[in-house]
């Protein structure tokens, strides 16, 4: 019997197996596809995801394969410069291409001993006490104590769950893929630059070797978009929007995308769990879907784990719950009215314009881009400092940086006093005594997934949350 299966092998699944496997817990992951699909669908990665990788000491890798923006326009398109004052040390988007980012989160998973196979579709599911058996399509049973979804917009394991996935259907539709076109670079720019002054949903980029990323809305919502577009109508569209279809053939994958916009219900069903588009989907406006997915991962992986191995504090499953589907609920809304934003009819142009007209306020900017980059998420772990239950930036300690002591996902005091204790917790939190110029709070207290559950200077206040979020003392070691 496994501890989890994890159904679905994209980046939210991975990065799952990735976060439980530090804790030592045994993990499959099965995937429908036999081999990736190579489709670019999401671009790359925000700050909160850029802090995640550094936090598990990943970074490095995800930089030698991607490109540093710091980009204007993001929020709807609105054209307005990048905030100066984001709270992180990583005030930039990182390009990368989604098939890189799940090459890159197949070979941590490898690293550190997660089991994949691949051509595996789930088509059954049960529960008990105990644990749940799946049944694949070939027939096969396997046994797990947990099983958590993380299989797409479409989740098998949801729909088998029964859980309810209300929002909205798909109004609009756009075709997406690559291709190479045969006209000159600098016509594609002058015609896309044109369409683009009325049509935010459409562009035609370069995306290397010759190849160009086009997006375009397409003529209807189609009835079954599983099935792919063809390049006629590729070539439709871009005529009716552009006047031209820039000549292009050869493409590389076609696929088409609607504006659904859908939350489950709820995250967890006895033992069962969903996470990313299993959970929520909507549109690709930010680029914000694949980002809360692995920030989705982040927070159940440590929780799970301490479920499994025995330690959880009763709660703090469910609390997955608690805190995420609020952020996933405020990504939707997002993506709703960035979407009325691009709307070419004239009530949502007028809004357009007085809401760019309030983005030349700085905090207006900084805080729609705090949103997108979801550094902006606060958890509510009730009254306390500012900085509880928000996540803690990278500050520079007087022996390193903060982040580099977080790569084993564990819990983590950070002590300027000295003075303090997790005697009792030391198989659960690493405790540091060290310095920083930038954190003016005698001692901050971080979940692993880098969460202020406490700061102060209070032994007392200290051991009375503790047990909140790292249940209770080991004896043996409280005593030692």
């Amino acid at each position: 019997m496994f501890d989890v299966i994890i159904v679905g092998g994209g980046p939210t699944g991975l990065m799952l197996a990735s976060e439980l496997r530090l804790h030592g817990v045994s993990v499959l992951v099965l995937e429908r596809e036999t081999v990736p699909t190579g489709h670019v669908r999401a671009l790359g990665l925000h700050v909160r995801s850029i802090e995640l990788m550094d936090q598990r000491g990943l970074l490095e890798r995800f930089l030698a394969h991607g490109q540093q923006y710091a980009v204007a326009g993001f929020f709807a398109g609105i054209d307005k410069p990048w905030p100066d004052r984001l709270d992180t040390a990583h005030s930039y988007v990182l390009g990368i291409p989604q098939p890189v980012t799940e090459r890159l989160l197949a070979e941590r998973a490898a690293e550190v001993g997660v089991e994949m196979r691949r051509g595996c579709e789930l088509v059954g599911l049960s529960q008990d006490d105990q644990g749940v058996t799946v049944e694949l399509a070939d027939g096969t049973p396997l046994r797990s104590r947990y099983l958590v979804g993380c299989d797409g917009g479409r989740s098998t394991v949801r729909k088998l769950l029964g859980v309810g996935f209300p929002g909205e259907p798909s109004r609009v539709e756009t075709l997406l893929g690559e291709m190479e076109v045969a006209v000159p670079p600098e016509t594609v720019a002058a015609v896309v630059a044109e369409v683009r002054k009325t049509q935010k949903r459409f562009g035609v980029g370069p995306f290397g070797a010759g190849v160009y990323r086009v997006v375009v809305p397409a003529e209807g919502v189609a009835e079954d978009r599983t099935v792919p577009p063809t390049l006629e109508e590729f070539k439709q569209q871009l005529r009716a929007y552009a006047g031209t279809d820039f000549g292009v053939h050869s493409p590389r994958w076609l696929s088409r995308f609607g504006d659904a916009t859908r939350l489950a219900e709820r995250y967890r069903t006895g033992r069962v769990l969903l996470a990313g588009d299993a959970a929520h989907i909507h549109p690709p406006t930010g680029g914000q879907g694949l980002n809360l997915g692995i920030q989705d991962a982040v927070n159940l992986g440590w929780k799970l784990a301490a479920e499994v191995t025995g330690w959880a504090p009763e709660g703090l499953l469910d609390s997955y719950h608690t805190e995420r589907h609020p952020v996933a609920a405020d990504v939707l809304d997002n993506t709703r009215a960035q979407i009325e934003l691009m709307s070419t009819e004239p009530g949502p142009q007028a809004v357009r314009r007085l809401l760019s007209e309030l983005m030349d306020f700085e905090e207006v900017n900084r805080y729609l881009i705090e949103k997108i980059t979801a550094i902006g998420v606060r958890y509510d772990f009730g009254d306390g400092h500012e900085l509880l239950g928000r996540r803690m930036r990278d500050v520079q300690l007087k022996r390193g940086r903060l982040y580099e002591l977080t790569h084993d996902g564990r819990g983590l005091l950070l002590d300027q006093t000295g003075q303090l204790s997790v005697a009792g917790w030391a198989d659960r939190i690493d405790h540091v005594v060290d310095v920083s110029e930038e954190l003016d709070v005698p001692a901050v207290l971080l979940r692993p997934d880098g969460h202020v559950a406490w700061a102060g200077d209070d032994q007392q206040d200290l051991l009375h949350q503790l047990p909140r979020w790292f249940g209770a003392a080991d004896k043996e070691t409280a005593e030692s």
